[in-house]
């Protein structure tokens, strides 16, 4: 066969000798013929380039919406290209023709040393038996694929758009394919391929005048595809370990995730992003253990999750860790009756509901108390098929977002709120163990850690009009601000460093919220630390009218003045931050007359949240009812299908 491609080959070398009357010349004029001749071919594979970056946003959100199932990822992908006409093994075409002319090459350049032309030596001698000069050759070809590499990550617009890992793989293997032939074929042939080489570079500068890769392909798009996927890659990056250990966390994680789906018929399924969110779900999960035979299966991104610790007292808590990335792909093959979550935005970013089950019943368990509207991003809860609302107010203010955006109408279950429960309860405890009583006042000032918060606004104007009372000031700044602002607390900290700990108290540890119920009176901003403190001890609150803190834009087309709002001026006193100087009237009027504000708070709490003392209780009565109910329709199924 190769002596037939030989053949043919002889009849452009020929020619070209005749014409330069130079075998060097020769190749070089044969390898330009050639290029010219697989011009077409060349724009055919430009054309299948192109339509393969056109298809890449379409395949970073499929990756993106199946995030971890390779199997259904690799379904999706294929029916894309045969829709597209889109041919993976096309790019190939071109390096397969290269080597069926470089090994019909070796006769004609055989022929033309085998004629004892004179100045045909060199032409005939192979580098790694001959060695001599003839090793620069294996040198240049190297240095060609060097070259063409670096044109082509810029100008070829498919491997432009490569990954830095397939870029360093073709490059890799031209550079070593250059290299190889280069020591190991006569130079005549490795000059081909150093000509072939270069002057592919020049056939992409043309492929592109005649098909602009801009014309065709939405580069904005794409990049826009490639964020949302490289958001999802980042995912779980900092885990701590060095790039060439394994994950400590993988085996592990690889178990939870055969064991969870090694379950057939989960009646329920409890997702929480971390340790700290089990207090949200603990009444339900509670009520359920207590008054069914149901198996909580716990799914947490937390590896150190406390619910690992409780389930080894309650066995039918079943606990799986899941990382962030891997969580992606469970939730989009859940098969669970029921999932219950405290995640915001279902369905909106990477957590997806099933594409298993559509009978899934998703529900809401709020971690607040506070304004649907103005504390929720828009669209945060349209996903979701019930809400376990804290009061009254959760549901109107549902209610108008759906009818504002026109979406699904939702279950609402007006179910209290257990964590409430439980800090009444402490808080019961510590009075009645004589721990809330404090030897002088003390003024708690507990901000949010947004922009233009109390502590980079009036801190030192308040602190100036609080002193000198006889009061204790504890300032406890969010966690998050002490981060993100280190340098501000650590000034903030050094202007006092003299005033005595028993009169200005700066609080460091976080890990405990005795301060919050111990104290006589909060100073705060937007923080939702107002309803813990308030609600909890019926004691009142002076709020700094700072900017206020709102994640949905359209909340005043809702119609309803949301609670965050409304519970200002009812459980304390609003204060222009300019007035900070003149805190210490207000917090005198409040520290004097505490059982008024403990009656008028009392009230509130009463209107604002429903089932108080048995939050827990309601929602797990509600999610008990529902797993009854869809059982009970499964076997109505089941019989009517007999």
């Amino acid at each position: 066969m190769f002596s037939a491609i030989a053949s043919v080959l002889q009849l452009i070398v020929q020619p070209c000798y005749a014409l330069t009357g130079n075998w060097w010349m020769a190749i070089l004029l044969f390898t330009l013929i050639t290029k010219v001749i697989l011009f077409p071919m060349s724009i055919w594979v430009q054309k299948n380039s192109i339509v393969m970056v056109q298809l890449m946003p379409e395949l970073n959100r499929l990756k993106v919406k199946y995030f971890g199932d390779r199997e259904t990822i690799g379904e999706k992908q294929n029916e894309l290209y045969k829709e597209k006409g889109y041919h993976p093994l096309l790019s190939l075409i071109p390096l397969a023709i290269q080597i069926i002319i470089l090994f019909g090459l070796v006769d004609v350049i055989h022929s033309i040393t085998d004629s004892g032309t004179p100045g045909t030596e060199f032409l005939g001698m192979v580098p790694v038996t001959d060695g001599g000069l003839s090793w620069v050759m294996p040198v240049l070809a190297g240095a060609s694929a060097v070259l063409l590499g670096f044109a082509q990550n810029r100008i070829n617009p498919l491997q432009r758009e490569q990954s830095r890992a397939e870029k360093n793989f073709t490059n890799g293997l031209s550079i070593g394919l250059s290299l190889i032939l280069g020591i190991f074929v006569a130079t005549g042939m490795a000059f081909y391929w150093i000509v072939s080489n270069l002057s592919a570079i020049a056939i992409q500068a043309l492929a592109n005048v005649v098909m602009p890769p801009k014309k065709y392909i939405d580069y904005e798009e794409l990049e826009a595809s490639r964020v949302e996927l490289d958001a999802l890659n980042s995912l779980e990056s900092d885990r701590k370990k060095k790039w060439y250990q394994r994950d400590p966390l993988a085996k592990r994680e690889k178990d939870d995730y055969k064991r969870f789906f090694n379950v057939v018929g989960k009646h329920i399924v409890f997702y929480s992003e971390g340790s700290g969110f089990y207090k949200y779900f603990k009444g339900a999960i509670e009520y359920l253990l207590n008054n069914s035979d149901a198996t909580i299966h716990y799914v947490t991104s937390d590896p150190d999750d406390q619910v690992f610790k409780i389930s080894e007292e309650q066995p039918r808590i079943r606990p799986y860790y899941v990382g962030q990335k891997r969580l992606i792909t469970l939730m989009m093959k859940m098969d669970a009756d029921i999932v219950v979550t405290t995640l915001g935005d279902l369905d909106n970013f990477y957590i997806k509901r099933s594409y298993i089950r559509k009978d899934i019943e998703y529900v809401y368990m709020f971690h607040h108390m506070t304004s649907l509207p103005l504390t929720s991003t828009k669209g945060e809860y349209e996903h979701y098929d019930t809400l376990l609302c804290v009061g009254p107010h959760q549901v109107a203010e549902d209610l108008a977002l759906e009818k504002l955006y026109g979406t699904k109408a939702k279950r609402h279950e007006l179910v209290g709120y257990d964590l409430l429960d439980e800090n009444i309860a402490a808080y019961k405890k510590l009075v009645a163990d004589g721990k809330a009583k404090n030897e002088k006042p003390v003024v708690l000032i507990a901000p949010s850690w947004q922009e233009d918060n109390i502590l980079d606004l009036c801190i030192d104007d308040m602190i100036e009009g609080l002193m000198g009372h006889g009061w204790r000031i504890i300032v406890r700044p969010h966690p998050e601000y002490t981060k993100r602002y280190r340098p501000r607390w650590d000034a903030l900290q050094a202007r006092y460093e003299g005033v005595s700990e028993d009169e200005l108290y700066f609080e460091r540890d976080f890990s405990s919220n005795t301060t919050v119920f111990t104290s006589d009176i909060l100073i705060t901003d937007w923080s939702s630390v107002f309803c813990e403190f308030s609600l909890s001890t019926l004691k009142p609150c002076v709020f700094m009218d700072t900017p206020m803190k709102v994640n949905n834009p359209d909340w005043e087309k809702v119609g309803i003045e949301p609670v965050d709002i409304s519970l200002r001026n009812q459980v304390g006193v609003s204060l222009d931050p300019a007035q900070a100087k003149k805190i210490d009237e207000v917090v005198g009027e409040m520290l004097a007359n505490p059982d008024k504000w403990h009656d008028r708070i009392e009230e509130v709490r009463a209107g604002l949240i429903s089932n108080l003392g048995h939050g827990g209780e309601a929602a797990g009565e509600y999610l008990l009812s529902s797993m009854l109910e869809k059982q009970e329709a499964r076997k109505a199924a089941s019989e009517d299908g007999e």
